[in-house]
C-alpha cells in the first residue's frame, strides 16, 4: 500500500512538471512517515477500515492551486499505528512532540477512548514540507465532542474566539443539521499555527454554507457564493454532507478563515462535469486550470471499474484569489469493510 501511495505522489509531481531534485526529498520524508499499514499488500478488503475514503482506504491526495506553485498534500489515517508517547525514533512522534499546540491538547482526545488520528504532509516547491494532524471525533457522542472541543480551545487561549463562532453558527441555523467532525492542528511555530474545527452539514443549501463561513474574519460572502454556485451548477442545494473548516489563530477574537468543501459526485452526473465546473471556478479566480485537468487525467486510470472517478471534494476559501483545493480519492478495495459512519443523530 505504501508503494501504491508513493506512486500516486510521484505521478502528481511528474505531471505538474516539478523537478526531480525538488520532489525526491519530500517523497523520502513521506515514505518515512507512513504508518505500518504501508507494508500491507492490497487485498480485496482492508485489514483496518479507515474513514478517509468510502471503501475504507486510509489516504487521499489533494492539491491547492493558489500561488505560483501548487501545494501537494498527502493525508493518511494512522489507524492503530499511533504512538502513545513521543519518541525521537518515530518520525511522526518527533514532529508532534515539537508542537506546543499538540502537546497542550492531544491528551484531551485520548481519554477514555482515543479519537482516530490522521496526519497530513503538505509540500509546495521550493519550500520544505509542512505537517498537520487531525483528531476524528465522528465516533464520539455529540455532547462529548462539544465538551472536549470547548476545553481544548480554552487550553490554547482560543476559548473566546470559539465561543463567538459556535454561538453564531449553532444559534443562527436556519435549517439542516451540523456536527463537529474533526479538530485539526498545524504542526510548527505556535505563533502562526492554526487550530481548525470542521463541521459536517446535512440538508443545507449554499446560502447556509455561506452563512456559516461568514463567521470568519476574512471571508468575502459575495465571492464565496459565486464560487459555490459555479461548483453546484447554479443549484441552491449544497449536495451530500458538505464541510466547513473554521481556522483559529492566537491573537484573534474570532475565526480568521473559513473553507467550504463540496462533494462533487453528489452535485454532478460524471467526473467530466466535476472537472469542467472546477476548471471554470479556477479560471474565474485567475488560476489556469490546465495543470488540474492534467492531474485528473493522470489519475483517471486508477478509478475502479464502474466508478465515477477520483475527484471527490473541491474546497474554496474566500480570502485570497485562487484558493481552491481539489481532493482525490482512489477506490482500491473491492470488498470494503463497514465504515465508522458519522451521524448527527448520535446522542
Amino acid at each position: 500500500m505504501g508503494e501504491y501511495l508513493i506512486d500516486i505522489w510521484t505521478t502528481a509531481c511528474e505531471t505538474l512538471g516539478l523537478a526531480a531534485e525538488q520532489w525526491q526529498p519530500p517523497t523520502q520524508e513521506l515514505q518515512r512517515l507512513l504508518p505500518d499499514w504501508a507494508d500491507d499488500q492490497i487485498q480485496a478488503a482492508p485489514r483496518e477500515t479507515s474513514y478517509v475514503a468510502d471503501d475504507g482506504f486510509p489516504a487521499e491526495l489533494s492539491a491547492n492551486w493558489s500561488g505560483a506553485h501548487p501545494e501537494l498534500r498527502m493525508l493518511f489515517d494512522c489507524l492503530s499505528d499511533v504512538p502513545h508517547r513521543a519518541g525521537v525514533t518515530d518520525p511522526r512522534s518527533g514532529l508532534w512532540s515539537g508542537s506546543s499546540l499538540f502537546t497542550s491538547i492531544s491528551r484531551l482526545f485520548r481519554q477514555p477512548v482515543a479519537a482516530p488520528l490522521w496526519h497530513s504532509m503538505a509540500w509546495r516547491a521550493p519550500n520544505p514540507p509542512a505537517h498537520k494532524v487531525y483528531f476524528g471525533l465522528y465516533g464520539w457522542p455529540l455532547a462529548r465532542r462539544g465538551a472536549v472541543v470547548d476545553r481544548a480551545m480554552k487550553l490554547v487561549g482560543l476559548g473566546r474566539a470559539w465561543e463567538h463562532a459556535r454561538h453564531r453558527i449553532e444559534n443562527g441555523a436556519r435549517y439542516g443539521s451540523r456536527e463537529i467532525e474533526f479538530v485539526g492542528l498545524d504542526i510548527g511555530d505556535s505563533a502562526v499555527a492554526r487550530v481548525k474545527i470542521y463541521y459536517r452539514h446535512q440538508g443545507v443549501d449554499v446560502a447556509e454554507m455561506n452563512r456559516v463561513a461568514s463567521v470568519a474574519l476574512h471571508h468575502d460572502e459575495g465571492r464565496a457564493l459565486a464560487a459555490y454556485r459555479m461548483l453546484t451548477g447554479g443549484r441552491d442545494d449544497a449536495g451530500d454532507a458538505p464541510l466547513t473548516c473554521l481556522a483559529f489563530r492566537s491573537g484573534y477574537q474570532q475565526a480568521v478563515e473559513a473553507t467550504t468543501y463540496l462533494r462533487m459526485p453528489s452535485l454532478t452526473t460524471c467526473e467530466q462535469e466535476s472537472v469542467e465546473r472546477t476548471s471554470a471556478l479556477m479560471e474565474s479566480e485567475g488560476v489556469p486550470a490546465q495543470r488540474f485537468v492534467a492531474l485528473t487525467e493522470a489519475f483517471s486510470p486508477r478509478r475502479s471499474d464502474g466508478g465515477r472517478g477520483v475527484l471527490e471534494l473541491v474546497s474554496h476559501r474566500a480570502r485570497r484569489s485562487g484558493d481552491v483545493t481539489t481532493y482525490f480519492r482512489f477506490p482500491t478495495f473491492s470488498q470494503p469493510a463497514a465504515l465508522p459512519v458519522a451521524s448527527a443523530q448520535r446522542a
